[in-house]
């Protein structure tokens, strides 16, 4: 599953739809909006661009770890603090390999897929990195 939405998503539910009887780990990434002197965080995203990036470092950890699945969500819009941003779910036999995956996935997303955040707060707007816009 990759899926880039609007919505915010149930980690456990999607924990219950990845799990397999041959996996003997599941590591899970949240990211979440925290409270850094913003009110919220604006993200923006070439989607099409995105989805296909997303499947290639899919791809890429899957060839890379010995790893059984790696599914990713991502969300976009307008986040306050404590919402939910990213959750990767990277499934395994052994734990080493679904951490070192999840890890990976997570340092190629930051690297390569077309979303951008902006910081929104009282003293302005400011795309990360970026200088800062007035509102």
């Amino acid at each position: 599953m990759i899926r880039i939405t609007e919505d915010d998503f149930d980690i456990s539910a999607i924990i219950a739809q990845v799990r397999s009887s041959s996996m003997g780990a599941i590591v899970t990434f949240l990211g979440t909006v925290r409270d850094d002197g913003i009110d919220m965080l604006h993200f923006e995203v070439y989607e099409e661009l995105a989805i296909r990036e997303l499947g290639s470092i899919r791809s890429e950890a899957l060839d890379r770890f010995d790893i059984q699945s790696v599914n990713v969500i991502h969300r976009v819009g307008e986040l306050s603090v404590g919402e939910n941003i990213l959750l990767i779910i990277v499934g395994a036999g052994h734990r080493k390999e679904a951490f070192r995956g999840c890890e990976y996935v997570l340092e190629r997303i930051k690297e390569s897929v077309p979303i951008w955040k902006k910081e929104i707060g009282e003293s302005g707007q400011r795309w990360i990195p970026g200088e800062v816009y007035d509102s």
